[in-house]
This record gives C-alpha cells, structure tokens and sequence, in this order.
C-alpha cells in the first residue's frame, strides 16, 4: 500500500509542527542562564550513554572504577563545553535539548524508553548511524559529541597507563 504525496507532506508537516512544539515545551520548562551551557538530568543521562558506548573498550572493567571514571568525563566534558564561545554552546544546548525531548530522541536515535534505560548497544547502534549519515547535520553532531567525550577521557591521567603515555615530560610541568 503506497503513500500519497499529498499525506506524506501532511505527516511531515506535522511533525515539524509537533518537534517545533516540543522545543519550545522543553525551553520554557529547562530554562537555561543566557550564554552558559546547562547540564541538566536528561541531559547529563544521555552524554552518560554516549560516552559509555563511545568509551566501552577503554572503560575500566570494575563496576565501581567505571561509574567514578564515567562521572570525571562527564565533568571533564561539562567543563569543555564551558570554555566554548557562547554561540557554540548554544548550539551544544540545542542538540542535548533533542536528545532529551522523548519524541525527538525516539526519532533521531531510536531509544525509547529514555537514556538510563537505553542499552549499550542501542546506542552504539544509533552513534554508528549517525556517524555515517547522509545528513551532513548528524554527522557533525557525532562528531562534536565524539569529540568531547574523547578529549574528557584522555585529559584525565587515569586513563594514560591504558594507551602506554607516561605523562608530559617533566620539564613541561
């Protein structure tokens, strides 16, 4: 059974409407300072699962060593995005504002039930998607998001001795 193209526009149409909607939902119930990035529950739960999955091999192995290495990255990143111009963090709020809106989240990345509960897998799935996506809009945000996370990880010394790096040189420090 074909779709017309008179309900295709419709559909679409009207789901630009309901993701226009939901962006000024969650700007008038997330209020943010003007020109300081927010990293609030929802959007702290999604760059939790994003860097889980984009930081699964490098991650220690000990339930308690991860979540404490997990948390300095996410830090480690919340403090990247401060030192960004404001415009970028804007921006950056933006795309946490997606991820964080159920609807846009579903249909951008295909989890569903929300970011505690997302599987590893799931979101390795939609990361992999994105990072080879047609749009061009995606790919940047994977990138930006990969990025930060990489950056957060590898700025931290505990995760030196895992690559081999013994430090900066001594008579840098």
């Amino acid at each position: 059974m074909g779709t017309s193209r008179r309900t295709f526009l419709k559909v679409g149409g009207l789901g630009a409407v309901l993701l226009a909607g939901g962006g000024a939902w969650y700007r008038a119930t997330h209020p943010a300072a003007p020109h300081r990035f927010v990293l609030d529950g929802e959007a702290r739960a999604a760059l939790d699962a994003i860097a889980a999955a984009l930081l699964a091999g490098a991650l220690p192995a000990e339930p308690a060593r991860r979540t404490q290495a997990l948390a300095a990255t996410i830090d480690g990143v919340h403090q990247a995005i401060l030192g960004l111009p404001p415009a970028t963090q804007k921006e950056i709020q933006d795309l946490f504002g997606l991820l964080a809106l159920a609807p846009a989240r579903r249909l951008l990345t295909g989890v569903s039930g929300g970011w505690e509960r997302a599987e590893p897998a799931q979101v390795a799935a939609f990361l992999q998607d994105w990072r080879s996506h047609r749009l061009g809009l995606l790919r940047g945000a994977y990138q930006g998001l990969h990025a930060l996370a990489m950056a957060a990880w590898y700025a931290q010394p505990a995760s030196w001795e895992t690559i081999g790096y013994p430090g900066p040189m001594k008579e840098l420090a």
